[in-house]
């Protein structure tokens, strides 16, 4: 069964795992809503959905046809994505009166944690480094338009409110759960529907944080991705050199984009005092990666400019 990082904080009773799961999801409008499946083993091989089998009509004793979907197989691999984080005995000892050294420190790994998560949930590709996983354009393949990535041109183009329901409408089997985009795209959204004599939706997250929603789908801000794309020939060819975004739609869940994790999901170890210096040593470790179980489920629009 998938759970939500929030969902799976509560079946913990170690408090500081608590403490950092919250700290990860609270500001990540992805960890707040893709859920993650727990494996054993180091990896995940799944068939992901490439297309629907068919249906047709049959007269009364006709031989009936044969129609099966269409699938590729894939491995997914989880990946080790942590940190140390050191505490100086003397300081903790001389100024935790003021404020708890230790739990402010581990709550900075937590957010580091989160931010790097968020980068590769995006730009992870492990053939260029095999210690990542693989995030969104590898998964999609933004370099090859077509199908579920909608390139706005050759070398891209201002958003259009008919190019964000062309990449709403890719999502196949139900609307997108969130729209993942850069802050410049959520701006130029906002002008669109301003000049079109509208207005944007808002509502509260888990957390009561106000956040936009473009017709009724969730907006999620990803401060990893970038606003300088290149593109050439319709594709993604570089995330720097240019200046085009990427817009994301996804559905989550276990029929479309998910998380996989080790059991346990973020793990916070005390290592204890350290031999080479003063200081005691806590380790925040997550082992975990993503799967697109279905290509109909998760598109892109590629070339988005301001």
């Amino acid at each position: 069964m998938a759970l939500t990082l929030a969902e799976a904080s509560k079946l913990s009773n170690d408090i500081l795992v608590q403490g950092v799961i919250e700290t990860v999801v609270k500001e990540s409008p992805v960890l707040q809503r893709m859920p993650f499946i727990e494996i054993t083993g180091n990896g995940l091989t799944y068939n992901q959905e490439q297309s629907l089998p068919g249906i047709d009509f049959y007269d009364v004793g006709e031989e009936w046809g044969e129609s099966t979907p269409t699938f590729e197989q894939y491995t997914a691999a989880l990946k080790i994505m942590g940190g140390d984080a050191d505490v100086d005995s003397f300081l903790k000892a001389t100024r935790s009166n003021i404020q708890d050294l230790e739990v402010a420190v581990i709550e900075l790994k937590a957010k580091a944690l989160k931010h790097k998560f968020e980068e590769a949930f995006v730009y992870g590709d492990s053939s260029t480094d095999t210690k990542q996983f693989d995030g969104l354009r590898k998964l999609l393949d933004t370099a090859t338009p077509g199908g579920q990535v909608i390139s706005m041109g050759e070398t891209g183009a201002t958003l259009t409110l008919d190019k964000m329901d062309e990449l709403i409408d890719a999502i196949k089997g139900g609307k997108p759960d969130m729209l993942v985009m850069s802050r410049r795209s959520r701006r130029k959204i906002n002008a669109l529907v301003r000049n079109s004599g509208g207005m944007i939706e808002t509502d509260r997250d888990l957390w009561g944080n106000f956040i936009q929603l473009w017709n009724g789908i969730p907006i999620g801000i990803n401060d990893w991705l970038k606003d300088t794309h290149e593109l050439t020939g319709g594709g993604e060819t570089s995330s720097t050199g240019g200046d085009c975004s990427t817009i994301y739609a996804l559905q989550f869940g276990e029929d479309g984009l998910c998380g996989l994790t080790s059991p346990g999901f973020v793990q916070v170890e005390s290592v204890g005092a350290l031999e080479s210096k003063d200081a005691t040593r806590t380790r925040v470790k997550w082992y975990c990666a993503m799967a697109l179980f279905s290509r109909l489920k998760a598109a892109a629009l590629i070339g988005v400019q301001d």
